[in-house]
């Protein structure tokens, strides 16, 4: 594709990372019931791989939660579209997204969430941007690190496109609006 300045992690790297995380999800809960609160939209692509290979029940949930609109940067503004239609008093949550960048939309659902009282709250991320970092945010479980790149592919989008791409791309500076 000619918006593509560069490939960062292809399918099977992908698929391999989500495998690793999966297991690693999958020990940590044994034995317990987990609620997947899937970041909409971004997060879709993800969720759902995750959740085919992990080892233990699960429901999944979702919210829909945005800081960037049809921009490469943050407005950090967090607009919830969507929140969780269910009770997760007592319960352990699993909040599932595709890239933490400047942890805005994390800590605004951390903040959110822990007021309805779960037994466990934590996230997961497949893709860590720490570079572009203003909030600290605990992050359980992360795939890759990635540089201050505005990425593409997996989920993640630039104004609604590229979600499908079964891959982590870096979009060329030049094909940003």
């Amino acid at each position: 594709m000619d918006d593509i300045q560069s490939i960062l992690f292809d399918e099977e790297t992908i698929n391999e990372k989500v495998r690793e995380i999966a297991g690693r999800i999958s020990r940590d809960y044994a034995g317990k019931e987990l609620i997947l609160v899937c970041i909409l939209k971004g997060a879709a692509v993800f969720t759902a791989d995750l959740m085919r290979r992990l080892t233990l029940p699960v429901t999944v949930e979702f919210v829909q939660a945005a800081s960037y609109g049809a921009s490469t940067t943050s407005s950090k503004t967090i607009t919830m579209k969507k929140n969780l239609d269910v009770d997760i008093k007592g319960k352990h949550v699993l909040m599932v997204d595709t890239i933490i960048d400047t942890g805005g939309t994390l800590n605004h659902l951390f903040a959110l969430f822990r007021e309805r009282g779960p037994a466990s709250l934590k996230a997961v991320a497949l893709l860590d941007k720490k570079a572009r970092r203003t909030i600290p945010v605990p992050i359980a479980y992360s795939g890759f690190e990635i540089p201050d790149a505005f990425v593409i592919g997996y989920g993640a989008d630039y104004g609604e496109k590229y979600r499908n791409l079964p891959y982590v791309a870096v979009l060329k500076p030049s094909s940003v609006e």
